[in-house]
């Protein structure tokens, strides 16, 4: 990878971070800017882009890189181009201002995800600079409204445009491939080998509506207050998923720790997450099922009582788990509050044994020879979900080589969110050898 590169996903970074594309929910966004940016950029290394909406503003991009062999199975890269939202007033530099300080690009996006858009847009410039052809054709996909539904984003582009996807049977996007410290100086390394399924919920209580001075027994909101308690309390059981074993086997044998049975108990498995020190970090959330009460809504006067009452809950379902899930939600509620899915989208697996993780591994081990590699299970979702649709098999890695004390998993959504110039530096070099690696 040239010196360009190297200063140029740097440059890239930046520049997206200062276009504002906040995605507020319900449809309440707009990516056009952000991807007039990246269109531009592309069609001056000479790469046709395909810009395409389904709302006005929520802007998607897609464009083919042809590969050596035409006949060889395509790969999907692709990346979001909005963002959560940022207070100014919480934020040490301003969330938009893409500054770099001290050897780091801050701003909301630098992590979740922009860097990793920039990372794509800047291996496919270096590669036409240099008239390198990847194995096999590379579809780029800078996608709008990952972080609300997708709707107007690669649910959109999966829906209505598969045809620009057309051979693709993989993919990679974000959250995967960078430092974790363990401990040790042990460093590893996760990449995501699936995704909980997401399961957004609303739960409606009704009873009967009164004066708050009487006593009522049918209140919708004492309803509600015990359905949504009952599931925040609950102990979900332990399912464990292909991932999430490999991933613990792993990790086991990382620190001289004998593997789960093969009928491991709950208590095995939380046995050994309590013996992984900061490591179990990475496996905790995705050995179970999970229903996180987020939001309540009832009443409208301090002496009324309602006659309904409605929360939300954001549910995460692993592989395999779905019907439980189901049927544990419907005890937990009751017999006096309904639940219905607001937003649902399908957990995912992918085999570890591919070719293309173990091009990945091969390249972080290259660039890092110290690194570990580990798969893991995303505790979350991303657009790898609707791009399932079309049989593409969906891995997470933007690789980031950071330092001990660097919190990324709490940058996500957070406050100063921000990434290291060397860490993007080392992401670019571990993309390009990857890809040209990964012959399909």
């Amino acid at each position: 990878m040239d010196g360009q590169a190297l200063d140029e996903v740097v440059e890239a970074t930046a520049d997206l971070i200062r276009i504002d594309t906040t995605n507020r929910g319900g449809g309440e966004g707009s990516e056009r800017k952000a991807a007039e940016y990246v269109a531009e950029r592309l069609a001056d290394a000479g790469i046709e882009p395909t810009l395409l909406e389904k709302a006005p503003g929520r802007t998607n991009v897609v464009a083919r890189i042809p590969g050596a062999d035409p006949a060889a199975p395509a790969l999907l890269l692709h990346g979001h181009l909005d963002v959560v939202p940022a207070d100014p007033a919480e934020w040490t530099v301003p969330p938009f201002s893409g500054e770099i300080r001290d050897g780091v690009v801050w701003g909301r996006g630098a992590i979740d995800m922009k860097n990793a858009d920039a990372m794509m847009l800047t291996v496919a410039r270096a590669w036409a600079r240099a008239g390198v052809r990847p194995p096999r054709d590379i579809v780029l996909a800078f996608t709008a409204d990952e972080e609300d539904s997708a709707e107007f984003g690669s649910g959109f582009l999966a829906d209505h445009h598969p045809q620009l996807f057309e051979g693709c049977t993989e993919g990679i996007s974000e959250s995967g491939a960078f430092t974790f410290h363990a401990g040790g100086g042990m460093r590893l390394y996760p990449v995501a080998a699936g995704e909980r399924g997401t399961a957004w919920l609303k739960l409606t209580a009704r009873g009967r509506a009164g004066h708050g001075s009487k006593v009522n027994r049918e209140n919708a909101v004492s309803r509600l207050a015990a359905a949504v308690s009952r599931i925040g309390e609950h102990r979900w059981p332990v399912r464990l998923t292909p991932t999430v074993r490999a991933a613990l086997d792993r990790l086991a044998g990382l620190h001289g720790l004998q593997p789960l049975p093969d009928s491991a108990a709950d208590a095995d498995v939380d046995a050994l997450l309590a013996a992984l020190g900061p490591a179990a970090a990475l496996v905790a959330p995705t050995v179970r099922n999970s229903a996180n009460p987020t939001m309540l809504d009832a009443g409208y006067k301090v002496n009324v009582i309602p006659g309904s009452a409605t929360a939300r809950v954001d549910g995460r379902m692993l592989p395999g788990a779905e019907e439980e899930f189901h049927s544990t939600l419907d005890e937990l509620v009751g017999p006096d509050v309904a639940w219905e899915f607001e937003h649902r989208e399908i957990p995912l697996q992918a085999p570890v044994t591919a070719p293309l993780f173990a091009a990945m591994r091969e390249a972080l081990e290259h660039f890092d020879p110290g690194a570990h590699v580990v798969p893991y299970c995303m505790s979350g979702g991303t657009d790898a979900k609707q791009f399932s649709r079309l049989g593409i098999t969906g891995y997470g890695f933007t690789p980031l080589r950071l330092p001990e004390g660097f919190d990324y998993q709490a940058l996500f959504h957070g406050v100063d969110e921000r990434v290291p110039v060397e860490a993007l530096r080392f992401g670019v070099h571990v993309l390009d050898r990857t890809l040209l690696a990964s012959g399909g």
